[in-house]
Order: structure tokens, then sequence, then C-alpha cells
């Protein structure tokens, strides 16, 4: 198999889109493409902003640049001067737009560039469009910036998702290695379970890959664990013996696994607290809660929670995340698979049974109490 790589020197303006139909005026530096024999495998644009504009990038999160996707080369903030360069990769299930009007690069590069003249609604020029690979700022005392969970990945996997699922693996248990050690506060975990919930989604929409299978290698892959890791290995194997796909966060004692039940699928999340010898597991509802539904949901969730036994419901008024969390002290006992079963179980069939009502108070308006009196009618 050959590999071909070719890049076209812009060095033009040129105009992008966010969802609203805004316009972003860049400086076009480069265009490449990536041939695997003579199948186009991936399509990178290479820009330049100002400090301004990537205010607004960061800001509005355009090109896929997730807040917690990101590797920091360095702590120094970006400078007014000079120029950021942004590189970023079309979607793999968009490089049929591309191939479908061209026959080589030199004609992808020049298509891509009339229909920034002549179709401003085009879908190849939607920032939503692209994978921002890395934010890179030159100064004097050197380049400083960051890399992303797309450039981990590599463009050319993710077009080749479904034979690709170990290097997509390995990219993402790298990223994760490198990302816990810049990122090692109280919400890692939280922070990490969100963003494979949103990488998971993503994987299914562009492939044909099953995310679910990336899973199990991605835990292989980590070190083994040492005698003080008791409490965590007794989780893992748990979850090995009864069947559940999961991929351990590196660097942290939890673990995060996809569920799929009657009402909805959505991502959980356990975590071992070694030294207060405690288990805890959470379902991470799979829609946050809009701003002008905090409250109808905080009541919600305070009268499903009223007269509950095991477990919880929690809302984080910051972001609007619904949770569902269980847990379980064995201090002076051992964590049995007994007891991780009815922490586990338990957890994920509250979110279950409550899910619908959630999403009928977001989406259809419903209140509070009827959907409450309709769950537990």
């Amino acid at each position: 198999m050959v590999t071909k790589t070719e890049n076209y020197i812009i060095n033009k303006l040129f105009k992008l889109y966010d969802s609203s139909q805004s316009p972003l005026t860049v400086r076009a530096v480069t265009l490449t493409f990536t041939r695997k024999d003579n199948e186009l495998i991936a399509c990178c644009l290479t820009f330049e902003v100002t400090l301004e504009l990537y205010q607004r990038i960061d800001t509005e999160a355009l090109f896929n640049l997730k807040p917690d996707a990101r590797n920091q080369l360095s702590s120094q903030k970006f400078l007014e001067a000079p120029n950021i360069t942004i590189e970023a990769s079309l979607k793999p299930d968009l490089l049929p737009l591309l191939t479908e009007y061209t026959v080589n690069d030199e004609e992808a590069a020049n298509y891509i560039l009339k229909i920034s003249q002549e179709q401003p609604d085009h879908q190849l020029l939607f920032t939503e469009s692209w994978l921002a690979l890395s934010v890179k700022q030159q100064q004097e005392s050197g380049e400083i910036g960051y890399t992303t969970l797309w450039s981990y990945i590599s463009p050319e996997n993710l077009a080749q998702a479904s034979n690709s699922g170990e290097e997509i693996a390995t990219g993402i248990v790298n990223f994760f290695k490198d990302w816990t050690e810049a990122n090692l506060s109280a919400k890692t975990q939280k922070s990490a379970a969100k963003m494979l919930q949103e990488l998971d989604k993503f994987l299914t929409e562009i492939s044909d890959i099953n995310p679910d299978k990336i899973t199990p290698n991605i835990a292989a892959d980590l070190p083994e664990h040492t005698p003080d890791d008791n409490l965590l290995a007794t989780i893992v194997n748990f979850f090995k013996a009864d069947e559940w796909a999961f991929m351990e966060i590196p660097g942290q004692p939890a673990l995060q696994l996809p569920f799929q039940g009657e009402n909805g699928k959505w991502n959980c999340y356990a975590r071992a607290r070694s030294e207060q010898k405690q288990f805890v597991f959470y379902s991470i509802c799979p829609v946050n809660a809009p701003e002008n539904k905090l409250l109808s949901i905080a009541e919600f969730i305070t009268r499903a929670n009223s007269g509950m036994i095991v477990g919880n419901f929690e809302l984080d008024f910051n972001d609007g995340e619904i949770s569902y969390k269980t847990s379980i002290d064995v201090e002076g006992d051992r964590l049995s698979f007994a007891l991780i079963k009815r922490v586990v179980y338990a957890n994920v069939a509250m979110m279950d049974e409550y899910l619908p009502g959630i999403m009928s108070i977001i989406y259809s308006n419903v209140t509070p109490v009827d959907a409450i009196a309709k769950i537990e009618a």
C-alpha cells in the first residue's frame, strides 16, 4: 500500500462559517491531502488567525476545540502578535464531498477555494466540519500552544476507522496519559467521562466502527495494578467477569463504561476511593439540562430523591449535568462482587426508570409534578 501526501501553498484570505452562518476570515496557509492507494484519507487545512479571532474560536469551541480535549505544550499565554496558527482536519465522513467533484489534489484545492467565494453555505466551509489538531504560536521563548485529542488519533485512522480500531485505541490511551498528567484536579475524572461520552458519539457518527470494541483494548494497554490497588482491581475484575465494555482512565482510579438501557444509552463512571475504602458509581444522563430548564430539573430530581433508599440524583448547576450516584463504604470489610453488583444495577435501573421524565421536561415542557406522577404511577 502506497501513502502519498501533497501540500498546496494557499496564502490567501479565506472565509469559514460557524453554525449561525457568521463568517470567520482567516489566512489560509496550506492545504494538505493524504492518499492511500489513490484513495483520499485526509484533508488538512492550516490557517492563521489574530488573537481576537482566536478568542472567539476558543470561547465558542469552534473547529471542535472542546476545552477538555487539549494537551498544553506550555503554560504561557498567546500574545497579540504574531498570528496564531491552527491546523485542522476535515471530518472523514465529509471527504466524499471533495472526491465527488474532483479527480486529483490540485482540483480539490481549487474547489475548496472556489466554494469559499461562491457558496458560503457549503458544508465544507462550516467550522463544525473541521477537527482542530493543534493551535500554536511562535514566540521569542519558543513555540507555545496545544495539541488535541484528534491529533493523537490522527485523521488517517479516523478515515479508516473500521480497520484502525487498535491505532485509535492507542491514540486515546496516549492522549489520556498526557492529559491526566496536566489535569490532576478534582474534576479530572468527571471531565474525562464527559469527553469519552462525546468521543463515543463522534466515532459512531463518522464511521462504521463500534466504539465499544475499542474500550477493552484500551484497558488492556494500561499498566498492571499494584497490591495497593486492591479495591480498583476488584472493581475491574467484576466488570470483566460481568462482560462490560470499559476503559480505565489513565492515572486515575476510575473506569468509564457505556450502558444501554430500555429508555436510552449513557455513560457510567466507576471510582475507587482506596483510602476511604469506598466504591462510587455514577450514571451520567446523556443530555444536560439547558439553563432555562435547570429549576424544573432541580424540582424533578428533588421529588425523585424523596424516599429513595439506595442512591440519589444530582444536578450540576454550572453545566446542567444530571447524574445518579450510588456508593458503598467497606471499611473493616471487603468489596465483594455481590456488593458491587447491587450498587451498579440499582444505579442504572434508576437512571433508566427516570430518564423519560427528564427528557419530557427538557424537550416537551412537561411539568416536574406530571413527569414524576407518570413514572411513579
